[in-house]
């Protein structure tokens, strides 16, 4: 039953915000822990223990009986543990404490979270710091109400241990370079930059019953196994379609929950694939907007089960049919209400833009290959290159109008744009610069889309931290660069037109506007010296050159010791999820399809001595055993050889990127193998006899 709702009244019912803390803290305390927030600093002792009374008392009168402390180590996916606020009792009455100290830092037994060699097992301590950055919420579920609070991660010695803290240091960093820009353009009243995001998130819905019946879904996130369905995505009949009953019910439901926690869920549409829906929020500052993507993706896998649905996040759950993505929309703008990315109405205006564009586009181009790994997963190598998603090639879409400026201002001057109008970059008059809002390059992995970038390549199954970060970092390098030279000019005007022009000349081989899914742009992109790293395992090592390392540390974003343990944590997720999926495979392949295939061969072989024995024409009957006879034949030499290279790597000894490569160069390609006789025999035994839900069903079973 439809549940009618207000969304005034419950937006961020469930979040301890500007406003419940008006209401909860004294003026003095407030006011304290509003500076601490904008000034992103450590909240202060000795009113810690007076706001954890009031977010307890808070929580408690919502219900609330537990508390967590709420982080996102290197996992993937966010962590927790709950301690209830009860204290000793006194004469046996209940006590209900949370102490500043419980608030601000918590201890948890970190060794089986991922650290990449940064401590040893017996050095197993992290810590959490609340970061009050972002609001403490309440999260209710089946298990009652439980107040969440955001937090870092670290080790002992202070290394980040999680995807927060870089986020929350490359915010500063770019926050920093940025506001010395502004300094030399004359503003005087911005404090702070912030930078936003909002991310579009993808994702498939289906059926819950079929779900559990597919052990690769259950183990995997993806079918290992699977004929093309007789429809698939061909008539493009589901993408902005009318949306189904069952799935709208579980909308509303999600809607709800993210209105309650402050999400601001706005867009939800069908997607390109059938099962396949979007959901996307308005834009947040990056910090924030991290955070609720995780609340996101959560409540989906959790709200899709109270509707007798699964909720897959994989980059490609189907063969044959679009996977999906998250499209990271990132843009930068001031305390006082300026976006930097929005071009202006004046010639200072116009010039301050193009600055920030320009670095943008140096940024890119300089570490294309850091903020290529930033969308680096084995699933997502499923995904990137296809026809369905942007190509492993890093490439910048700018429009025509901005296109035609650069090029102008490449041969001396803009003189003119395509909106008409005389123009010169922060010398004479400039017209008004209208935004050029198009967005007609869907190929393209990161494109201008007005005021703000889209950068179309991150996996839908992961953090948003890592692409953030990256571009936070590599955006606040290129302005570091530019501050330093406009602060010793001494005609700025023209230092700045220089500075624009020479930047775009020795970067703009990464703009691109045509096909990415074209061979000629691969064979163009080769020609101009652009990477193309097309999987994971080649992406890696991006993170630990001097290149790489040098701007994460003159930044302070991560450590030569952080990111050598990141690409070891990226190196044992790959080892790991292909030997998870080769494990299941195996275990399918032998216990289900082999056995059922050898039935319905038999009952086959029973059918021709039948129609033999009466005379009847075997021709349709012979032509089926042989079709079936050879598939399981070869099916049977695939799997022995998988089941050989999958406990080869297991074996394997050597460095972490030496069992990845083995990985993908043997183990990926046996489980491919045995995929195609796999497939063909689907097409051959009887469905009834078929030991699993197929495409069909599954894609189609709403």
């Amino acid at each position: 039953m439809y549940e009618k709702v207000s969304i005034p009244e419950i937006f961020g019912m469930n979040v301890f915000n500007d406003s419940m803390m008006r209401d909860h803290l004294p003026k003095h305390v407030y006011e304290e822990l509003k500076k601490t927030i904008e000034r992103g600093e450590m909240l202060n002792s000795s009113i810690a223990d007076i706001i954890a009374n009031a977010i307890k008392d808070w929580a408690i009168e919502r219900g609330a009986t537990h508390y967590t402390h709420w982080f996102q180590p290197m996992t993937g996916i966010t962590a927790e543990k709950h301690d209830s606020f009860l204290a000793p009792p006194v004469n046996g009455r209940a006590i209900m404490e949370f102490s500043g100290k419980e608030l601000i830092k918590g201890e948890s037994d970190a060794s089986s979270f991922p650290s990449g060699g940064l401590r040893a097992t017996f050095e197993a301590r992290g810590y959490t710091a609340w970061d009050c950055t972002s609001p403490a919420f309440l999260r209710e579920d089946a298990g009652g109400v439980t107040l969440y609070i955001p937090t870092a991660f670290c080790s002992y010695t202070g290394e980040a241990l999680d995807k927060k803290t870089p986020l929350l240091r490359s915010m500063e960093a770019v926050s920093n370079q940025a506001m010395r820009i502004l300094r030399l353009f004359g503003n005087t009243t911005a404090k702070k930059i912030s930078v936003y995001a909002g991310a579009e998130q993808e994702y498939f819905l289906i059926d819950r019953e079929l779900y559990n019946k597919r052990k690769d879904l259950i183990f995997t996130g993806r079918t290992l196994f699977g004929a093309a369905p007789p429809k698939g995505q061909e008539l493009d009949d589901h993408y902005f379609g009318s949306i189904k009953e069952r799935i709208a019910c579980f909308m509303h439901e999600l809607n709800v929950e993210l209105w309650k926690l402050g999400v601001s869920a706005k867009t939800q549409h069908n997607e390109v694939a059938p099962a396949q829906h979007e959901l996307a929020p308005i834009f947040s500052d990056c910090n924030t907007a991290t955070d609720h993507n995780q609340l996101i993706m959560e409540a989906m896998k959790r709200i899709a089960s109270h509707h007798g649905l699964a909720c897959l996040l994989h980059e490609k759950p189907f063969a044959g049919v679009n996977g999906s993505g998250k499209h990271n929309n990132w843009s930068m703008g001031t305390d006082d209400g300026q976006n930097l990315l929005d071009p202006g109405k004046t010639p200072h205006e116009n010039a301050q833009f193009l600055i920030f564009l320009t670095a943008i586009i140096k940024g890119v181009d300089q570490y294309a290959d850091i903020l290529r790994v930033s969308a680096a997963s084995h699933g997502n190598d499923h995904r990137l290159g296809a026809a369905e998603a942007p190509p492993a090639i890093i490439s910048i879409f700018l429009g025509d109008q901005l296109q035609d400026i650069f090029d102008q201002i490449e041969h001396g001057e803009a003189t003119s744009s395509l909106q008409g109008g005389k123009m010169r970059v922060g010398v004479n008059t400039l017209p008004y610069l209208n935004r050029d809002a198009t967005d007609r390059n869907r190929t393209s992995p990161l494109a201008f889309t007005g005021n703000k970038f889209e950068f179309r390549m991150p996996p839908s199954s992961g953090s948003i931290s890592g692409p953030n970060f990256v571009f936070n970092t590599i955006v606040a390098d290129a302005l570091k660069e530019f501050a330093d030279q406009l602060e010793k000019a001494e005609d700025f005007n023209e230092a700045v037109h220089d500075l624009i022009r020479d930047t775009y000349i020795a970067h703009k081989r990464i703009i691109f506007d045509g096909n990415g899914y074209s061979e000629e742009w691969k064979q163009e992109a080769a020609r101009r010296g652009l990477p193309n790293i097309s999987n994971t395992v080649d992406a890696i090592p991006a993170l630990i050159t001097d290149k790489a390392i040098s701007l994460f540390e003159r930044h302070h974003v991560l450590s030569r010791l952080e990111l050598h343990s990141r690409a070891e944590i990226n190196y044992e997720a790959y080892i790991k999820q292909i030997n998870i999926e080769a494990k299941t495979m195996i275990d399918i392949a032998s216990k289900q399809i082999r056995p059922a295939v050898l039935k319905y061969a038999g009952s086959v072989a029973q059918s021709l001595a039948a129609i033999k024995s009466v005379g009847g024409d075997t021709s349709v009957a012979e032509e089926l055993l042989q079709e079936i006879n050879e598939n399981i034949a070869q099916f049977h030499k695939a799997l022995k050889h998988l089941e050989e290279v999958a406990e080869q790597a297991q074996l394997l000894q050597g460095s972490s990127r030496s069992q990845a490569v083995f990985c993908r160069d043997y183990v990926f390609e046996a489980m491919q193998a045995l995929r195609v006789p796999a497939d063909a025999l689907e097409m051959l035994v009887d469905e009834d006899v078929w030991p699993f839900p197929t495409y069909g069903e599954l894609l189609y079973n709403i």
